[in-house]
């Protein structure tokens, strides 16, 4: 049996290193350098472009519990990442070259990957053949057409990213180093505080500012556009990405009107995203508009946010619980493309479609962790046909089954979550 992987994003890494580590040899397709997608820029495998941040580190978050499921299950990733990151308060974030360059080398050092750099224009079918397509939201425009031959019904959204910028542009006479409710230390948000006038004048400014895509357009809700969220309502922003909650300005003693966190976006500190700030905004015009944050008055901006076309499939009308096509039962899918959504929901996925393409090869069940885990929830989640109105989901607690008898105080029912999955993901190990 011949496996291949299709993309080298987290999903494909992930699925390649489980083909492999059960002693297949695999073949791991990847475009880059001969071809970009509009949103990636680097070489390397496993390439971050929307953020730096995994999520929530800590064990009693949604968020948490996936990642430790993943390591558990054999993740290359989420090792790699605990070694590369950076002060994030609660949060797991990552350099991203360094994350990207340490995937990329124990990818290229397995004995049993074989990487070629070539664009891929059908999905490889056959008796003799197992595939797992993880060729991403931005699958290049021959491939989309061959998936969507496969798999009719594929569904498409828009993405964005947040800007980045350099650390001695910001002006520190202004900002204060702080995490929400003192998770993490001082360093690792740099917090912008508004007034209220600040704010009023900012949100006008935003919601007039000229956008870069002119037509309506649709977008997953964790990756809004921060002039479409202000679009809804002046107070929008700062009930969502600019809440003020669990901080207080040094400079006053209380806590702001509003306020933007910046977030370390390399090891040295040189380099900060703006968190939530995601946008389509043209890109003179974030300059102007983001220049009005307090602090930022002379913000160099490195990277500006970009905007790009995402797709999907119609997963529960296509796939198993195995990541497999129900019409195609060796090919499989994983990362965005199935509607899981956030980095470390791809890698899951990859890791599972993985495990599940030897398991076919080697004739035996395929099949996930159960529903009381992270992973085996989201698993069934996108699998499940009474699904009819089908959005990409990320990790949280909502899709568990409840806990019974139901535990009041939520800390102690997250916690509770958390001990259950991993109770349930080790039975699933020793089968």
């Amino acid at each position: 049996m011949r496996f291949t992987v299709i993309g080298a994003g987290l999903a494909g890494t992930e699925a390649a290193w489980q083909i492999a580590n059960a002693g297949h040899p695999v073949t791991l397709l990847e475009m880059k350098p001969v071809q970009y997608s509009p949103a990636h820029t680097s070489p390397l495998f496993a390439e971050l472009v929307c953020s730096n941040s995994l999520k929530a580190a800590r064990l009693e978050s949604a968020a948490g519990l996936l990642k430790e499921e993943m390591a558990r299950l054999g993740s290359l990733t989420v090792p790699i990442a605990r070694q590369c990151a950076v002060p994030a308060g609660g949060a797991l974030a990552v350099d991203r070259e360094q994350f990207a360059s340490r995937v990329t080398a124990a990818v290229e050092a397995h004995p049993n990957i074989t990487v070629e750099h070539r664009v891929v224009t059908e999905v490889p079918r056959g008796a003799d053949q197992i595939t797992v397509v993880a060729s991403g939201p931005l699958t290049a425009d021959d491939l989309a057409s061959d998936i969507e031959r496969l798999c009719p019904g594929r569904l498409s959204f828009y993405d964005a990213a947040a800007p980045i910028i350099t650390a001695e542009s910001v002006d520190y006479t202004k900002v204060f180093g702080a995490s929400r409710y003192d998770r993490g230390g001082d360093s690792d948000y740099l917090n912008c505080p508004f007034n209220r006038a600040e704010y009023e004048a900012f949100i006008n400014a935003l919601v007039h500012a000229e956008g870069a895509v002119t037509h309506d357009f649709d977008v997953y809700e964790g990756c809004m556009p921060i002039e479409k969220l202000a679009k809804r309502g002046a107070d929008a922003p700062r009930f969502g990405p600019m809440k003020p909650v669990g901080l207080i300005d040094p400079a006053t003693g209380h806590r702001p009107w509003a306020c933007v966190q910046l977030r370390r976006e390399n090891a040295g500190g040189t380099l900060f995203n703006l968190v939530g700030f995601q946008t389509n905004l043209k890109f003179p015009e974030q300059r102007r508009v983001f220049r009005m944050i307090p602090g930022l008055e002379q913000a160099e901006i490195v990277r500006y946010g970009v905007m790009h076309r995402n797709s999907f499939i119609d997963s529960p009308r296509l796939l198993g619980a195995d990541y497999a096509l129900r019409s195609h039962p060796n090919i499989f899918f994983a990362g965005q493309i199935t509607g899981v959504e956030g980095y470390m929901e791809s890698a899951m996925s990859g890791i599972l479609a993985g495990r599940n393409a030897v398991r076919r090869a080697e004739g035996k069940p395929t099949g996930c962790p159960n529903g009381e885990t992270m992973s085996g929830a989201l698993t069934r989640y996108i699998s499940d046909e009474s699904v009819k109105h089908f959005q990409p989901m990320g990790a949280n607690f909502g899709i568990l089954p409840p806990m019974e008898p139901k535990i009041r105080d939520k800390k102690e029912r997250y916690a509770a979550l958390s001990n259950r999955a991993l109770a349930a993901l080790d039975r699933f190990l020793e089968k």
